[in-house]
């Protein structure tokens, strides 16, 4: 090896970013030889431990579990209101279910980018907010995007509310929180079930994720209208309690 070279490569120490400030290497290395100048390129590399976090897709406080008071008045909406004069075959539970076939759809879309697949079930402007959101994940985390409906394993409807306004026209807000273990679909097939306690257990915590979906629709008489999703939020617990 060229003497000169060895001594640059010897004086020279190549930082990766730390974890809370960037840092750039020198533009120049002095080099006090005729040979020609190396050129070094600055890599930011993130923590493995935070490439698998996924941070906050949308402006939303996380829900994490149900309020009493707020299940009672979901019940009494559901029931006293959007059946008798919004649509009297709303049934709640068949929301629920219908609802963890739109998290596969749209986490499935949002891990692949396919951003088109999503128009007519996402409103557009969460659209636009998590094409940014979305661009700014690592590979891996964009791979812990896509959730299986049948690895949700608990899910409840935390706020159901109804808007009107001035010109009469009215609409249905639901959002929704799901409780998820990645493989849980696989642990029944084969039989391997986790604990009651995968909560607190280490090996289970980086498969546990809560995601927050809002749903809305229009109910103004005369129009015809499906529901569609204004906010999507994908989390993890262990995020929550380390920040």
């Amino acid at each position: 090896m060229n003497l000169a070279l060895r001594l640059v490569l010897t004086r020279q120490s190549f930082r990766l970013c730390e974890r809370f400030a960037n840092r750039s290497l020198p533009k120049q290395i002095p080099i006090t030889s005729t040979c020609p100048v190396i050129q070094l390129r600055n890599y930011c590399v993130q923590p493995e431990e935070e490439t698998r976090r996924l941070p906050q897709l949308m402006e939303f406080p996380p829900i994490i579990w149900p309020s009493i008071i707020k299940f009672m008045k979901n019940w009494m909406f559901a029931n006293f209101i959007i059946r008798p004069y919004f649509e009297p075959e709303f049934n709640l539970h068949e929301f629920i279910e219908a609802s963890k076939h739109a998290v596969q759809v749209v986490s499935d879309g949002l891990q692949k980018s396919d951003f088109k697949s999503l128009e007519g079930l996402v409103d557009k402007d969460a659209i636009s907010a998590l094409k940014t959101a979305v661009s700014k994940l690592s590979v891996t985390q964009r791979q812990l995007l896509s959730i299986e409906k049948d690895d949700i394993f608990y899910a409840f409807p935390y706020q159901v509310g109804i808007m009107f306004d001035d010109s009469e026209k009215r609409w249905v807000e639901i959002t929704m929180c799901y409780h998820v273990m990645r493989g849980l679909k696989h642990m029944k097939e084969t039989g391997d079930l986790p604990p009651i306690t995968l909560g607190v257990q280490p090996e289970y915590q980086d498969k546990i994720f809560i995601l927050n979906y809002r749903f809305i629709r229009e109910f103004t008489k005369g129009v015809e209208d499906s529901w569609c999703v204004n906010i999507v939020n994908h989390f993890q617990p262990q995020t929550l309690m380390k920040t």
